[in-house]
């Protein structure tokens, strides 16, 4: 079954995470999976929309914490920049970037779910930022994407408290564009799509391109975050978070 599947609906390309089991958590397959299809697809002209979504009822819960064991500063950057490679088409690429939020959208599921241009959410569906359960820093853009989307004293709290974000709270916030029945996300994510398809290529993309120069340069951004995670995971207190959640116990950070 691959990790990452990619469907044409005419000008609409539809990637599914597709391991329901670990809730789609963000796994080495997940990852291989999306690096090879978002440059392909975003370089392709004949895909005029792009919609991302996760399959059964999760989005993607975040990390997969089982494949995080090598903590030393030059492997988490190495890691982030591969990440890098690809999150940052979402934000830079001209093909516009819908996301199907099925269900939990948690840690690095919340920042993958932030990296696209619009979102409709179930409303079962909610976000979470997890990083702080596990003493990790924010990555794959999630600092720099939900500040512009709610503010960055409503981001603070968010990525501070760690506390669910339930779907109508989401779009009051301006996080989502609207929240859905379950049955109906699907549907009216592909009419969005197919409308968005329907539309001009060039000016699209050039409007995708002018909002992002309304802050400061991504890939700066990008390079700082790489190495805030690496001190975070060479640190005493992500191991402790990570093996906490691997327990099911509370952490103990000790101050």
């Amino acid at each position: 079954m691959e990790a990452v599947t990619v469907e044409r609906v005419g000008k609409v390309a539809l990637i599914r995470l597709n391991r329901p089991k670990t809730r789609n958590a963000m796994s080495v397959e997940i990852k291989a999976g999306l690096s090879s299809a978002f440059p392909a697809l975003m370089s392709d002209h004949s895909v005029r929309c792009v919609v991302l979504t996760g399959s059964e009822n999760a989005f993607c819960a975040g990390g997969d914490l089982t494949n995080m064991q090598d903590r030393r500063a030059p492997a988490v950057r190495e890691r982030l920049q591969a990440a890098h490679a690809w999150t940052q088409l979402l934000l830079t690429g001209e093909t516009p970037v819908i996301g199907a939020v099925n269900g939990a959208a948690a840690g690095a599921g919340f920042a993958l779910a932030m990296l696209c241009d619009v979102l409709l959410m179930s409303e079962t569906a909610y976000f979470q930022a997890g990083f702080p359960a596990i003493g990790a820093v924010p990555d794959l853009g999630l600092a720099l994407t939900l500040p512009r989307a709610v503010g960055v004293a409503r981001a603070r709290e968010i990525l501070l408290t760690n506390r669910r974000i339930a779907a109508a709270e989401a779009v009051a916030l301006g996080i989502a564009a609207r929240a859905v029945t379950p049955d109906r996300l699907m549907e009216d994510v592909m009419a969005m799509a197919a409308g968005i398809a329907a539309g001009p290529r060039l000016s699209t993309g050039l409007t995708k391109q002018l909002l992002n120069q309304a802050y400061g340069p991504i890939e700066r951004f990008m390079q700082e975050e790489a190495m805030a995670q690496a001190v975070a995971f060479g640190g005493d207190e992500f191991p402790e978070g990570v093996d906490a959640f691997l327990n099911k116990r509370k952490p103990n950070f000790g101050g």
